[in-house]
């Protein structure tokens, strides 16, 4: 069935978000995309519409929004790199809230710790070693979940995640609120899953962990 909805994707040709814009489309849903090389576009699909330019430049990510109803964000940074997620999420919502556009799906590290979360200790040292050595990423990445949960306007979803890995879709997602439930996922079980929360009212305002 096709939707009306047009979805924005940022990071659709990272390790995750090449996946999404096929399942979307397999799904009926209209897809845009930032791209800032279209070298990294493997498999070019004709029905993808393609914004040229980079997510520091918050003209294109205008561009990008204009005209959408979903944005989907698996933006992603080498760790040694000078984080900028907060700063990117920041200027998203305010195109967001120029355009109207309600509906945000986002992802992070199954290592930031939200308030309610009730990790196993093996799950509480895995996530102090990362700050340890990511601490700057992990400041940002808190920095970036204070400014969706000052934004209780925008119905945003912030999924955890554990260890990526290259694989087919194996179903069967395990869902926690409070803690990691696996060590690891595959990219395109994840593409299943942000694409199944667009109009799934569940983790509204949450944070939710995701596992195999």
């Amino acid at each position: 069935m096709d939707h009306a909805y047009k979805i924005a994707i940022i990071g659709g040709t990272g390790k995750v978000g090449r996946y999404i814009a096929s399942k979307a489309l397999q799904n009926g849903y209209q897809v845009r995309m930032l791209v800032r090389n279209l070298e990294k576009i493997t498999d070019k699909d004709e029905r993808i519409e393609i914004i040229e330019g980079t997510v520091e430049n918050i003209d294109n990510i205008k561009l990008l929004l204009n005209g959408c109803h979903i944005v989907i964000n698996t933006f992603g940074q080498p760790p040694k790199d000078e984080p900028i997620y907060s700063s990117l999420t920041k200027n998203i919502f305010e195109v967001m809230k120029e355009f109207e556009i309600s509906r945000y799906i986002g992802v992070t590290g199954g290592s930031l710790n939200i308030k309610g979360d009730r990790k196993t200790v093996f799950n509480k040292i895995g996530a102090k070693l990362f700050e340890i050595f990511f601490s700057k990423m992990l400041k940002d990445k808190k920095e970036e979940l204070t400014i969706l949960q000052e934004n209780r306007g925008i119905e945003w979803t912030l999924i955890r995640l554990p260890f990526v890995v290259e694989g087919s879709e194996m179903g069967n997602i395990k869902e926690s609120l409070y803690d990691m439930p696996g060590t690891k996922i595959t990219n395109k079980d994840i593409a299943s899953f942000i694409i199944s929360q667009i109009e799934n009212k569940q983790y509204i305002h949450q944070t939710p962990f995701i596992a195999m």
